[in-house]
């Protein structure tokens, strides 16, 4: 672990009986006391994530909002000062470079949040396409540190440190000017886990003591430490999307059926002819459900209809939620009817999977 990039928080985490892991290059807990127990804090009371390890880019300048509205696949336009957007940046042939979030402070300052696994590549895809916009671009990805706070109990632990009505941050909205424990703090409310929750950014320094004071005005209330593990099991349920899972450079935003973030009807964005084109000559791929009764489905596995092989796993589970084996698979669009039997190429073994609503379990956001 020596090697890997350590969080601010990265102490508190040993100290809490971690299990630390490289993840992306950061050393990370995946789990503290388990997968489930983390899984089921967060579905019934609270989890708390550290997501330092995120990239924050900003964007100010006169070009400010040419220059994202060009980058991304969603509509800046539709964003009040403080709003959220969920967007993808795609390639010319329209395969994705990376999902981000585009927070919008106002037409000359923006701040993108994206991947920790693609901050190098997605920094040096946004200096290429900088060219020509009167814009200043900074990666504040080294600087920033992220807690994301989540569950039913979220508002009411965080509101007890907090000196802002917490009720006045919307979902997909944030506020610049909220202080926790003396630590000036971005808070916004989008989450990534089918639940209500919180992102806390904050300096090194600062997110430490925010950390340590939520876990103990929270523990009355439920909220437990949560690492990697759970994160992904919970946004799976909840079918969001993980880059390098459900898209990548090789699957474009139709395929992993995001279009709903595609806006197609804009002005020109980069990817968009290539997206344009394979919408109006059908999708090759689509992205479907699947719920099994034996075997559990992985990333990798192959998926058959009868003797042919028609897709692949991009994640795949037990849900701890819903106590089903249900995946999340990309497949040859013919073969995406709901109902359908198809198979599942488990090690060595085949096992029956019936294509299921991608809609595995039903979000709790307040809106």
């Amino acid at each position: 672990m020596d090697s890997v990039k350590k969080t601010a928080l990265y102490d508190e985490h040993v100290a809490a009986g971690g299990k630390i892991i490289d993840f992306a290059g950061w050393a990370l807990p995946v789990q503290y006391e388990g997968i489930i127990e983390e899984h089921e804090a967060v579905r019934n009371a609270a989890g708390m994530f550290d997501v330092s390890h995120m990239g924050e880019v900003e964007v100010t300048g006169k070009g400010a909002f040419a220059f994202v509205q060009n980058l991304v696949t969603n509509d800046v336009a539709t964003l009040e000062d403080n709003q959220i957007l969920y967007a993808m940046m795609c390639y010319e042939h329209g395969g994705v470079v990376d999902d981000l979030l585009v927070y919008k402070f106002n037409d000359e300052h923006f701040y993108l949040v994206i991947n920790a696994s693609n901050v190098e590549k997605d920094f040096a895809w946004m200096q290429e396409q900088s060219k020509g916009f009167d814009i200043s671009l900074v990666n504040l990805s080294s600087e920033v540190s992220e807690i994301a706070l989540q569950g039913p109990n979220a508002q009411e632990i965080l509101q007890k440190i907090a000196d802002v009505d917490l009720t006045s941050i919307k979902f997909f909205y944030c506020n610049r000017n909220v202080t926790i424990e003396g630590v000036k703090c971005l808070v916004s409310r989008t989450g990534y886990t089918g639940e209500d929750g919180f992102e806390i950014y904050a300096d090194h320094e600062g997110i430490v003591k925010v950390w340590q004071k939520l876990l103990e005005v929270g523990k009355a209330l439920g909220l437990k430490p949560a690492g990697l593990g759970c994160r992904d099991t919970l946004r799976f349920e909840a079918t969001l999307p993980l880059y390098g899972h459900e898209i990548d450079q090789n699957i474009t935003p139709l395929e992993a059926g995001l279009g709903f973030f595609v806006k197609l009807g804009t002005d020109n964005f980069i990817g968009k002819e290539a997206l344009v084109a394979q919408k109006e000559n059908g999708l090759p791929r689509k992205t479907i459900g699947l719920e099994m009764v034996k075997g559990i489905p992985r990333q990798g596995y192959e998926v058959l209809a009868g003797d042919e092989v028609i897709g692949v796993i991009t994640t795949g589970y037990m849900s701890p939620t819903l106590k089903k084996n249900i995946a999340l698979a990309l497949v040859d669009a013919k073969y995406g009817e709901m109902g359908s039997e198809l198979q599942v190429r488990v090690r060595k073994n085949l096992f029956p999977a019936t294509v299921v609503s991608k809609r595995f379990y039903q979000k709790n956001y307040k809106k």
